[in-house]
Order: C-alpha cells, then sequence, then structure tokens
C-alpha cells in the first residue's frame, strides 16, 4: 500500500499554502545552483587529478600554505 497521486497532490497542496509559489520557486533555484557548482567543482578536482601539470602546481601551492620553503625546479625537462 503506496502513496496515491491525490495524497501527493494534498501535501502538494499544502506546501504552496504554507509557502507561497515564489518562496518554492527561490528554494528550487537555490537548491539547484548549490547542485551546479558540486557538480563543476567534482569535475575540476577530477581534471587536477589526471592533469600533471595541475598536480604539480597543487604540490607547490600546499607548500606555500604550509609556509616550507620552496625549492627551485629544474626546467630542463618542461
Amino acid at each position: 500500500m503506496g502513496i496515491s497521486i491525490w495524497q501527493l497532490l494534498i501535501v502538494l497542496g499544502i506546501v504552496i499554502l504554507l509557502f507561497g509559489t515564489k518562496k518554492l520557486r527561490n528554494i528550487g533555484s537555490d537548491l539547484g545552483g548549490a547542485i551546479r557548482g558540486f557538480k563543476k567543482s567534482m569535475n575540476e578536482e577530477d581534471k587536477k587529478d589526471t592533469d600533471p601539470d595541475a598536480i604539480e602546481e597543487n604540490a607547490d601551492a600546499k607548500v606555500h600554505e604550509t609556509g616550507a620553503e620552496e625549492k627551485p625546479r629544474d626546467k630542463s625537462h618542461s
């Protein structure tokens, strides 16, 4: 015994009465923007993991964050 379409419509009607359509639209767009931002950051992380230049830049950034001295890089094999 599941939820029927009529029960879902009643719940939807109550939610619309409580929050209003404008507020529900704003919540939906905010949620969509958050999901898009999350997916974008996940794709950027995947690219960083597979790109050798990005791996070196990420390692350099971590050295700067910790305050450790940076060693001179050998540019002969670039």
